[in-house]
């Protein structure tokens, strides 16, 4: 695994992980609903579709929209046990240790908490 700070600055040099953002429904859930849950359905979704040893459908099982933990995902590439392998220095072929999970939680709950911040690109753009 990979400290924080060489992993999201490795994540800042990739144009298609730097492409996601939190726009729309997505930062409105996130906003409405609070961080403590959104986590909470991101362990649900990791132990669901990242911590199995075997996953059928690796590679494809986190969809791009439709919840903002989908798109934390993507952008700091916990999305596939092969985005794991390339990103993160976790081997696949063997189910998620404990350590995994929370470093993978702390991955995503740092993108979000700097998505969710006063100072996020997105916020900047808002009219109000």
């Amino acid at each position: 695994m990979r400290e924080l700070e060489e992993l999201f600055a490795a994540l800042k040099k990739s144009a298609f992980r730097r492409s996601f953002q939190l726009r729309g429904k997505d930062l409105a859930y996130l906003q409405d609903k609070g961080l403590p849950l959104v986590m909470l359905h991101a362990e649900d979704f990791m132990r669901k579709r990242l911590a199995p040893a075997s996953i059928p459908n690796d590679g494809k099982q986190t969809p791009f929209r439709g919840h903002p933990v989908f798109v934390a995902q993507h952008a700091t590439a916990c999305c596939c046990r092969g985005c794991l392998v390339k990103w993160h220095r976790i081997e696949p072929g063997r189910e998620l240790s404990r350590e995994e999970m929370a470093y993978i939680l702390a991955v995503l709950q740092r993108w979000l908490q700097e998505q969710a911040s006063p100072a996020s690109p997105v916020q900047k753009d808002l009219w109000f």
